[in-house]
């Protein structure tokens, strides 16, 4: 790990949680002088402040707003705003602020291993887990780090060493993150997205760029998106660092796609013009919805990027299981198919799940973070058989499913309690028939019923599991 002389150094870290108490630690560790300072000041708080005070580490509770005198440098969680009084008042006194990625890009050693990136709106979880699971069966040693919920800190101050890295990387903490430079790095998709934290589109979809800067090997954009093709050309990348595209149709020279259900690779060959190589089945992919296929030649590209041979990207994508309540299928109830997509928390993902099943009863709602659902209504109306809506702001998709598919039969569940789960189970088997399928992507947020997506899948998995034993 790269040290340089942080002894003395005052440090302020900026949050509690899985990125502000590694980052603690770490400059603890390596002799600053850390005061972390955190806007709660809960049981929760109080309890992680607890642990650090007991190192010698200053917590300072309930205020995040005020820069402890004498800072030289911010380090921050990746979801803090940038226009926070205490980033304003770090820039006024020229401090600098970095995230706790840019801190772990900065503490890597002359021999660290390489980092393989992937952001985007939707789908980055499952095709950092799909790279790890590459990277492993071609026997490399490697983990699924970042955004994924393992900090990134403990995989570069940690003992345990590595070839490469599987990064996952949201656009909070890219924003942070200006030296950060990727051997190779995808942006799988870009649509509409906190947009309240950066500030318009343009912004978001910026700080997703930056994940581009400094390529080495290949920039993976999504032939079916522009915007991340745009974002390659705009970056500032290595000499000889190669733009490579995936598309679920035939691919060209320099991308990866499909030819007759099969996974192919007509970028890393030695000529791309006239020669493709298998690397895998359509089938080999856990589940081979058209989005998670997409995912998987993501995942393939950034491999292949690193030199992984063909039949590990096959291995690897047969060894994967995706994580639950991401187009996870609980049971068939009556010949009628029941699939758990509590992780489309937004109208990008629950389009790409809705084009994956046809026809289908939708259950829906929940907090649209300021979503509109017309788009996704007009393109998914022809496979509906039926809508049962939940949620705070369901009318939202009422009223557009008025507009774009009034003749639909929708319920709208005029309730936000937990057990509206249940009921809308019952509502939507009513509605099914016979090889349909009902499908929980509700293209909002959950806390307005549920503490996250998680809880909400789990409740509506439990509501199928009791109507299948009733119906047994």
């Amino acid at each position: 790990m790269s040290t340089p002389d942080w002894q003395g150094k005052r440090v302020t870290v900026a949050g509690l949680g899985v990125s502000g108490i590694p980052a603690a630690k770490v400059l603890h560790a390596l002799g600053a002088v850390v005061t972390v300072v955190n806007d709660g000041d809960d049981e929760r708080s109080r309890t992680q402040a607890a642990e650090l005070e007991a190192l010698g580490i200053t917590v300072r509770l309930g205020d995040g707003a005020t820069l402890p005198e004498g800072t030289e440098l911010v380090v921050t969680a990746p979801g803090w705003q940038p226009d926070k009084p205490l980033f304003l008042a770090a820039a006024a006194a020229g401090v600098e602020i970095w995230g706790d990625v840019e801190l772990a890009w900065r503490l890597r050693g002359p021999d660290a291993a390489p980092w393989l990136a992937v952001t985007g709106t939707n789908g980055k979880t499952t095709t950092v887990r799909m790279l790890a699971s590459i990277l492993e069966a071609a026997g490399l040693r490697t983990a699924a780090v970042g955004n994924i919920g393992v900090s990134l800190l403990d995989a570069v101050a940690g003992d345990e060493t590595y070839d490469v890295l599987a990064v996952e990387l949201s656009s909070y903490q890219l924003h942070w993150a200006p030296s950060l430079r990727a051997h190779s790095a995808v942006v799988l998709n870009l649509a509409p997205d906190h947009i309240d934290w950066h500030g318009s589109m343009e912004a978001y979809a910026a700080d997703k760029g930056r994940v581009y800067e400094g390529n080495t090997v290949a920039c993976v954009y999504n032939v079916a998106d522009k915007a991340t093709e745009d974002l390659v050309r705009e970056a500032d990348v290595e000499e000889g660092c190669r733009a490579i595209g995936f598309t679920l149709g035939t691919p060209g020279p320099s991308q990866l796609g499909v030819v007759e259900g099969l996974l192919v690779d007509r970028a890393f060959v030695d000529n791309r013009q006239q020669q493709a190589q298998e690397l895998a089945e359509v089938t080999d992919v856990n589940p081979p919805a058209p989005h998670n296929v997409a995912n998987a030649l993501a995942a393939a590209a950034l491999a292949r990027a690193y030199g992984v041979p063909a039949a590990a990207v096959r291995d690897g994508l047969r060894a994967f299981r995706p994580d639950p309540h991401r187009i996870e299928k609980v049971a068939d109830v009556d010949s009628v198919a029941y699939i758990d997509d509590s992780k489309a928390t937004n109208t990008h993902a629950a389009e790409a799940s809705l084009a994956s099943y046809d026809p289908i009863v939708w259950i829906a709602g929940g907090l649209a973070k300021g979503a509109t659902f017309d788009e996704l209504v007009e393109k998914s109306a022809k496979r509906l058989r039926g809508v049962v809506l939940v949620g705070a702001d369901r009318a939202l998709i009422r009223e557009a499913l008025a507009r774009h598919a009034p003749e639909v039969p929708v319920v709208d569940l005029d309730r936000t309690d937990t057990g509206a789960m249940s009921a809308a189970v019952r509502e939507a088997a009513q509605l099914a028939r016979p090889g349909d399928t009902v499908l929980l992507a509700p293209a909002c947020a959950s806390m307005d019923m549920f503490a996250n997506y998680n809880k909400r899948g789990e409740a509506f998995a439990d509501a199928v599991r009791a109507l299948a034993a009733e119906r047994a």
